[in-house]
């Protein structure tokens, strides 16, 4: 029987290299894995969340940019992966011109919003964002209702993530009244460095219950894991990376009240 409204994520920060694919593609492994039916989209034009669920340039005839420019449904874009329960939205270069395409269309905003309308054979949709606060992470913010941000334990993380937060609530003023905050997931930690160790402290005073108990650390088998185009809990469910996605999906389906055995 159909869900009567997904639960659509957007996972954003806009800077780069803080674990966004990373976290999309595990996070909707976890909970496929529970049993919950779970779309991805691939909104960075740089597809790595395609690549890294084995989706090859060559299986990408229906993207999501033909989904934003309406030329697809978002059932002809979405695609299986290898993992049971979990479908994928892939993008291509193609996307990173988006924004002129739609430069005329008085709803280029909210064309995700739209065109997301007919997911609803999926418990969970999780979008991956772009590097960058433009027209396609607006857009994911405007169909979203509520937005995970991954944030690296580095010096400048409080500043970066004091601006995504005006951006989120520009979002809610003007377009997505309904808009919240998932939770702040702490990425690349290392324990050997004390600044992480500072970072969260810091982060914690300040953002409170907000920030997810569990902490992805910096680990190896996260970053092998896209080269073979499997995540890392299928690569090695034993590493700790793969371990802390594990407890990143119980503890976010627990937040949904809608928890599993861990």
């Amino acid at each position: 029987m159909p869900n009567a409204s997904p639960k659509i994520i957007a996972i954003a920060n806009q800077k780069g290299g803080v674990g966004k694919t990373t976290t999309a593609i595990n996070l909707g492994t976890g909970l496929a894995t529970a049993g919950r039916a779970v779309l991805i989209i691939d909104l960075d034009a740089q597809g790595n969340a395609s690549t890294g669920l084995g989706i090859g340039a060559d299986r990408r005839e229906n993207t999501t940019y033909d989904l934003l420019v309406g030329d697809c449904t978002v059932d002809e874009v979405a695609q299986k992966t290898d993992v049971p329960n979990l479908f994928i939205a892939p993008s291509t270069t193609d996307l990173s011109s988006v924004d002129v395409d739609l430069v005329s269309d008085p709803n280029r905003l909210v064309r995700l919003k739209q065109s997301l309308t007919g997911a609803n054979k999926y418990d969970y949709v999780l979008i991956d964002c772009p590097p960058s606060l433009n027209l396609l992470t607006i857009n994911a913010m405007a169909a979203a209702h509520s937005v995970l941000v991954p944030l690296q334990c580095e010096f400048f993380a409080l500043e970066g993530l004091s601006q995504l937060m005006r951006s989120i609530r520009e979002v809610k003023t003007s377009l997505n009244s309904g808009l919240q905050i998932e939770g702040i997931v702490l990425t690349m930690y290392d324990k050997r460095n004390n600044l992480s160790g500072q970072v969260e402290a810091d982060v914690r005073e300040n953002l409170g219950d907000l920030v997810y108990d569990t902490i992805i650390p910096r680990n190896i088998r996260l970053s092998e894991a896209p080269s073979h185009a499997i995540p890392a809990l299928l690569y090695d469910h034993k590493s700790a990376g793969a371990i802390a996605y594990q407890d990143l999906t119980v503890e976010l389906l627990s937040r949904n009240n809608s928890p599993v055995a861990a």
